[in-house]
């Protein structure tokens, strides 16, 4: 296919449709390889495209030529961006140069960032224009990056919501009651967590039971769905007064739009493109759309009503909660979640206890129980060994100490006796299936009474509620709590007395 599609072009045959097929093409970097050999270092095909009378064509040269990302293409690329006249091919030189070490030319596209800043857009111009300036600020963001501005304001008012699992809002709220240094007076809880105005933020930030922490702006708590009306919301809000008091230095500001929403996901693409132009271009370039390394996130939530709820994130706050947790394996559980399910069962532990945790993964589980109720001895064991050596790294970082062994729980041996088990179950995923887990039950029910203590308690996260429901008190567990923690994941919380 690849050397069809080449000889096409050299042929001037269908030029267009060849190179738009031999994009598709080389996207395999098998077939990326043979048009390389084919072209014996010899482009000049290639970069002849890029002055050729077809717009189109001139526009499918182009990005070909940033996918085979010589560095020698730069000044064709630049010098064909310059002499371009038709405004919806300009963006894809960009693009294409976005591959190349185009530093020499930053003074001219910043120059360039300014001046199409400054014009007036209309109908026919706006979506190209808007399409070149941010072709051009990913170029400036790329070479450049973001200087993250400094967050100062810990003690400014602000009201926040704290999100939180939906279930079990009542343990974050209990979480911030506990600080003794807090007002919680005026706290309220909703549908997905807790609202609070505060000027305490140093003292939230540390409270391990939420998941997010967001903000809302004056004047920008909701929105019309529609995205330039959904821009001029935000822009006349009160954000960038929002952002200038809570941190060093002044704008721009780099963001992004988060669009929570039951519409498709091409338009909701779309929306959130819009969007985020219409909102650089009222800003001024006040606030600057970027796909990373963005400074904050606008948040929309579709509601019942058919608007939209607007929130803030801001990435300028150090969340540090959870630094310890630098490996992950596909299976590891949130440390948000288990620090909740440590909040939820901790009248049933015990300080300076003696706990196992069979399935410890990469040890979330027994470093969360170990910061809220420090535990004598703990022991984690996993049969995979790369959940193992990252367990040791987390608990290294989290300033612990952690028996961690590589071993199958059921080959297990030790010789004193556990006052607690604290787990994550098994759950079907990957390859596993669900007689897998079924079987997992039924010898984790049967091997732990081995290694508790009498009237020892299990902890554990499942994902089967069935399989707890009918193994435990048939293997003389007493279900001393059963607690729903996902409706849609199917969790639960169970705490079991070993009564035999």
């Amino acid at each position: 296919m690849i050397e069809k599609l080449y000889e096409e072009i050299l042929n001037k045959k269908d030029v267009r449709q060849a190179l738009s097929n031999l994009r598709k093409e080389i996207k395999n970097e098998r077939e990326k390889e043979k048009l390389i050999k084919l072209c014996k270092g010899d482009y000049k095909e290639f970069l002849a495209l890029l002055n050729h009378e077809d717009a189109k064509t001139r526009k499918n040269a182009a990005l070909l030529l940033g996918e085979l990302s010589y560095q020698d293409f730069l000044e064709p690329l630049f010098q064909a961006y310059c002499a371009e006249e038709q405004l919806f091919i300009k963006s894809s030189y960009l693009q294409a140069m976005k591959s190349l070490d185009y530093r020499k030319h930053m003074d001219f596209f910043k120059n360039k960032m300014t001046e199409l800043s400054q014009m007036q857009l209309d109908d026919g111009n706006r979506k190209h224009i808007t399409e070149e300036m941010r072709a051009l600020s990913d170029l400036i963001v790329e070479m450049d990056g973001v200087k993250m501005h400094p967050f100062i304001g810990f003690c400014e008012a602000s009201d926040v919501i704290l999100l939180t699992n939906r279930r079990h809002i009542e343990a974050a709220m209990e979480s911030l009651k506990e600080i003794e240094e807090l007002d919680t007076g005026r706290a309220k809880m909703m549908n997905a967590g807790i609202r609070l105005n505060t000027n305490r933020l140093d003292l939230i930030l540390p409270v391990r039971t939420y998941q997010e922490l967001l903000f809302l702006v004056p004047g920008m708590k909701t929105c019309d769905l529609d995205p330039e009306s959904a821009a001029k919301t935000v822009v006349s809000s009160a954000l960038l007064k929002f952002l200038e008091t809570r941190h060093e230095g002044t704008p721009p500001f780099y963001f992004r739009v988060e669009l929570k929403s039951k519409m498709p996901l091409d338009k909701k693409s779309a929306f959130v493109k819009k969007m985020s132009a219409q909102i650089e271009q009222l800003s001024e370039r006040m606030l600057i759309n970027t796909t990373s390394q963005y400074e904050i996130e606008i948040r929309l939530i579709e509601n019942k009503e058919g608007n939209c709820n607007v929130m803030v994130k801001l990435y300028t706050i150090p969340d540090d909660r959870f630094a310890y947790r630098k490996e992950v394996i596909p299976t590891s559980i949130k440390p948000s979640n288990a620090a909740l399910l440590v909040a939820l069962a901790k009248e049933h532990m015990v300080a300076d206890a003696c706990v196992l945790d069979p399935f410890c993964g990469v040890g979330t589980m027994l470093i969360e129980r170990q910061k809220q109720i420090p535990a004598n001895t703990s022991y984690g064991i996993d049969n995979n060994p790369a959940a193992i050596v990252g367990a040791r790294s987390n608990m290294e970082a989290a300033g612990q100490i952690i028996h961690f062994i590589n071993r199958d729980y059921f080959d297990f041996k030790h010789e004193y006796l556990f006052d607690e088990i604290f787990t994550n179950m098994p759950f079907a995923i990957g390859h596993k299936t669900e007689d897998e887990i079924y079987d997992i039950y039924v010898r984790f029910f049967k091997k732990s009474g081995e290694h508790l203590k009498k009237e020892g308690v299990i902890i554990l996260y499942s994902h089967n509620k069935e399989f707890v429901r009918r193994m435990a008190p048939a293997n003389h567990y007493k279900i001393l709590e059963e607690i729903e923690i996902n409706v849609r994941e199917g969790t639960y919380l169970y705490v079991l007395r070993y009564m035999k």
